[in-house]
This record gives C-alpha cells, sequence and structure tokens, in this order.
C-alpha cells in the first residue's frame, strides 16, 4: 500500500509541475497516461504539441504524429509537413 501512495504522490507532483508551466490539465493527464506516467515524456510531447500547434498543425495530428515518431521532433515536423 505505501508503494501506491508514493505512486499516487510522485504522479500528482509531475501533474502540478506541468500545470505550473502553462499546460491545460486535461492535455496534462493524457500525456502523462500516454506515456505510462514519465514527467519527462509527457512534458516533451506537451511542448512539441504547443510548437506545432503554433504552427498551425491540427492537434489531432500533431498527437497521432508525435506518439509514431516518439516525440522526435524533426521526424514529427517532416510527417506534418507531408500530411
Amino acid at each position: 500500500p505505501g508503494c501506491l501512495l508514493l505512486q499516487i504522490l510522485s504522479y500528482l507532483g509531475a501533474c502540478d509541475r506541468l500545470l505550473k508551466q502553462g499546460y491545460e490539465e486535461g492535455q496534462v493527464e493524457e500525456a502523462m497516461e500516454m506515456f505510462q506516467y514519465s514527467e519527462n515524456k509527457a512534458a516533451e510531447f506537451l511542448r512539441l504539441l504547443a510548437q506545432f500547434n503554433d504552427m498551425g498543425f491540427q492537434q489531432n495530428e500533431i498527437k497521432e504524429v508525435l506518439l509514431l515518431c516518439g516525440n522526435q521532433r524533426e521526424k514529427a515536423l517532416e510527417e506534418l509537413v507531408m500530411k
């Protein structure tokens, strides 16, 4: 039981840090789930999602491409441009 509590506290701390960076709560929770609660991977995903969104790409396409490309910025950008 103690281990589960630590996992929950770790998850909540990671979500809190990402929310403080200005990401939306729903996106933070989705990113944490997609990357099996890895704060670093979720943070990179959210950063790239925001970047590509600012470039005018559609959010659902960005998510799909980032997952397929494993958050690799250059590869994902190539895929988005080719769509």
